[in-house]
C-alpha cells in the first residue's frame, strides 16, 4: 500500500523541499503538489488523497480555514513557519506539526507517525464515499451536497447547478462535473445537461419533463439507449 499525499504551500523553494523528501520515501505517492487551495481542491474532487502536506499562511485562504471547510478532510501535517498555530493545527486532529526550516529526519519522523495511523486505519475501516462536492463561484468555495442537485446545464466552460434553493454558476466542464457525480443518483441525458433521476417526472417521446424545470428537455440521440435501460423502458 502506498499513501498518496498532497501539497499546498504558496512558497516555491518550500514545496520543491517536500517534494524531494516525498520522492525518498518509497511509501508515499506524491499526487499534485498546489500552490493554493483551490488547486489543491481540484484535485481532491478527483483523486483520494490519504495525507496533506499543508502550509498555513496562503492567500485568500489559510491552510486552517481550508481543513476547516472540507467534511472529510484527509489526514494533515502541517508546515509552517509559524510555530504559534501549532494549537490550532492540533485541533483539528493534524498527525504533526513541523516548523520551517526542517531537515530530512524531522520530516521522516512526522511521515512514519502518520503511515501508522493511516496502514492501521486502511485495515480496519473502509472510507466512507464523499456525499458532496466543492465548486467554485468567483473568490468562494461553495461545498454542495449531492441531494441538494436538481440537475446540472452545460454553458461552454462553465456549469450551471440548480439546487433546491439556489443557483450556483462555476467554472467546469461537463466531463468534470460528470466524473464526480455519483452514477447510481444522476445520469447525463444530452451533451448540456445532467439530471438527477429522482428528478425525471415523465417520458414524452424524446423529451424529458422534470419537477423543478418548466421547458422539456431533449433527450441526445448518444444518451437515450443508456437512459431508457436505466429505466427499464424500450429506446425505441
Amino acid at each position: 500500500m502506498t499513501i498518496k499525499c498532497l501539497i499546498i504551500d504558496d512558497e516555491p523553494l518550500a514545496r520543491e523541499t517536500i517534494e524531494d523528501y516525498i520522492s525518498k520515501i518509497p511509501t508515499l505517492e506524491l499526487v499534485a503538489s498546489c500552490k493554493h487551495v483551490f488547486d489543491a481542491l481540484e484535485h481532491m474532487q478527483n483523486d483520494t488523497i490519504d495525507l496533506l502536506f499543508s502550509d498555513i499562511h496562503m492567500p485568500e485562504v489559510n491552510g486552517i480555514e481550508f481543513i476547516r471547510s472540507l467534511q472529510h478532510p484527509p489526514y494533515v501535517i502541517f508546515i509552517s513557519a509559524y510555530p504559534n498555530y501549532a494549537v490550532d493545527g492540533f485541533d483539528l486532529d493534524a498527525l504533526d506539526y513541523i516548523v520551517k526550516p526542517f531537515p530530512f529526519e524531522r520530516f521522516l519522523r512526522s511521515v512514519n507517525k502518520a503511515s501508522k495511523v493511516i496502514f492501521q486505519k486502511a485495515k480496519v475501516v473502509d472510507v466512507p464515499k464523499n456525499q458532496h462536492l466543492f465548486v467554485k463561484d468567483g473568490h468562494k468555495l461553495h461545498r454542495v451536497m449531492f441531494d441538494e442537485i436538481c440537475y446540472v446545464e452545460g454553458m461552454k466552460d462553465y456549469v450551471k447547478l440548480v439546487l433546491k434553493d439556489r443557483t450556483i454558476v462555476t467554472h467546469l466542464t461537463m466531463k468534470r462535473i460528470e466524473d464526480q457525480l455519483p452514477e447510481d443518483k444522476f445520469i447525463r441525458i444530452q451533451k448540456s445537461f445532467i439530471i438527477k433521476k429522482d428528478e425525471i417526472k415523465s417520458f414524452n417521446g424524446n423529451e424529458i419533463d422534470l419537477y423543478t424545470l418548466k421547458e422539456k428537455i431533449p433527450i441526445g440521440k448518444l444518451y437515450k439507449e443508456a437512459l431508457m435501460k436505466q429505466f427499464g423502458l424500450n429506446p425505441d
